[in-house]
């Protein structure tokens, strides 16, 4: 399992001020950029245009999360933006293996997520088609969410799925990660952690970034022990 990655989530940023907000995460692995249309969740946030110039200016890689309908439509052009790594939902895509070679296609990591109900068995078979599998530990839609433990089950089943097929698939978190949560989440397989409240609540988010990013490494250290 590789190591543990800090994304924030800008969704609790200052969206005014938004490529100094990207400034104060610097030392993060990427910053994640949830897409919602007010379909496939019921919250309405920012579109392509604004990726595109988050993209422009962002000193780290963009990780997009589309939590929008038709995402086998509209995907791929956050791809052609050059976003390091886009995720969308099973939930939303009728061809989730195109999709995935798709987005790969054309230049960006392909994610893919399930809300804290959707089972992980069915697409176990094509994760070889993925670089990253998010599993949503509260129901996508807003921000500041208390984490879900009825999600670490499914993260276990995730984490032995892939090490036992040998495949370099990241399992990302995404809702509710704190201090605290994050080294259930960790112990339980995750590796690539979420983090929007914990980070920007922080007086200084860098610091907040870098002490997330220690808890997760201190529990995936000790379930290796």
């Amino acid at each position: 399992m590789s190591q543990c990655c800090i994304n924030p989530s800008i969704l609790s940023a200052d969206f005014v001020n938004l490529e100094a907000e990207l400034q104060r995460i610097s030392n993060a692995d990427a910053v994640h950029v949830d897409v919602m249309d007010n379909h496939f969740v019921p919250n309405l946030t920012l579109g392509l245009p604004v990726v595109q110039r988050i993209q422009a200016v962002s000193p780290i890689p963009l990780d997009a999360h589309l939590m929008i309908s038709d995402a086998d439509r509209w995907a791929p052009a956050y791809a052609d933006a050059g976003v390091a790594s886009v995720t969308f939902h099973a939930e939303a895509a009728m061809a989730p293996v195109k999709l995935a070679r798709e987005l790969r296609a054309r230049g960006s990591k392909a994610g893919m997520a399930l809300r804290p109900a959707t089972p992980v068995e069915p697409f176990l078979d094509m994760l070889s088609e993925l670089d990253m599998l998010l599993i949503m530990t509260v129901e996508p839609g807003f921000g500041g969410q208390s984490f879900l433990d009825i999600t670490l089950p499914k993260i276990r089943r995730a984490r032995a799925a892939i090490e036992g097929s040998g495949i370099g698939v990241a399992i990302q978190v995404d809702g509710g990660i704190t201090e605290e949560t994050i080294v259930r989440a960790a112990e339980a397989g995750a590796n690539v952690f979420v983090a929007g409240s914990a980070v920007y609540g922080h007086e200084d988010p860098a610091v907040a970034i870098d002490l997330l990013r220690a808890a997760g490494q201190a529990a995936a250290a000790s379930t290796k022990a």
